[in-house]
């Protein structure tokens, strides 16, 4: 079936969504949500080298952007104490890795977009 014609409401870690593209887009949207998510598909990264691949992304607004994305279960955030300087990494969880697929088809999307209708 496309679209909601039974208006069920989605609910999704106390959150409720009029419906299920509502939630997707709950979950990744946003402008640094899925470009987190896309640099974290290929493994795991410290957070300095998430800055790096986001150059225009300001500190906070990363922060933000990935403790919501641990909050959801889509990130692992992992901390070394083991010697200074503290080390965090960033990886998808299992569930964060169900979203490849997404990601993936929004990247390619927006290669075509460049190599098709750029002028």
């Amino acid at each position: 079936m496309v679209g909601n014609e039974t208006h069920e409401k989605f609910e999704f870690k106390g959150r409720a969504y009029p419906c299920c593209a509502s939630l997707t887009m709950g979950v990744i949207g946003g402008k640094w949500k899925t470009v987190i998510l896309y640099h974290l598909m290929s493994g795991t990264l410290r957070y300095n080298e998430l800055r790096k691949c986001m150059s225009t992304v300001t500190e906070r607004t990363l922060s933000l952007q990935l403790q919501a994305l641990e909050k959801d279960g889509l990130v692992e955030r992992k901390v070394y104490h083991n010697k200074p300087p503290l080390k965090v990494e960033y990886s998808l969880t299992d569930f964060g890795r169900t979203l490849i697929p997404i990601v993936q088809s929004i990247a390619d999307w927006g290669d075509f977009v460049v190599e098709n209708y750029s002028e």
